[in-house]
């Protein structure tokens, strides 16, 4: 899990920027179902959290229904892990745009302001300008 970091300064507790972590990775083909996560003590020493930090967050994994731990095995990701993290990620990312866009349209934004920028994002231009 290379690349994983946790933001000491974020708002957002470190166990759940874990879960956030683990769900992307799921949602985006990084881990297959029946893989290994790393230990417990293996991930704290990696994102430089305490143990039970880990422990938290692979515990609301578990709760999520994308992993299962074993006793004295690990934590692996479940047969439906990977489709269950795309649903969890999907919800999350739509909730967080609704509230954006009734941020927008509350600050006077128009509706078609907001339509035209979703078009702009799916054809892959915002602004004229090729992403």
């Amino acid at each position: 899990m290379e690349g994983f970091r946790v933001d000491p300064n974020s708002r957002v507790p470190p166990s759940e920027q874990i879960v956030g972590l683990i769900l992307d990775g799921l949602a985006t083909g990084g881990f297959a179902p029946g893989a290994k996560l790393p230990s417990v003590r293996v991930l704290a020493v990696e994102v430089l959290v305490n143990p039970n930090t880990v422990g938290k967050a692979y515990a609301e994994l578990e709760r999520l229904g994308v992993v299962v731990g074993r006793n004295g095995s690990g934590v692996y990701v479940t047969a439906g892990g990977p489709a269950r993290a795309i649903e969890l990620r999907q919800a999350a990312t739509l909730a967080e745009f609704s509230d954006s866009a009734r941020s927008a349209l509350r600050v006077g934004h128009s509706a078609e302001v907001l339509v035209s920028l979703v078009q702009e994002l799916e054809a892959g231009t915002v602004g004229g300008v090729e992403r």
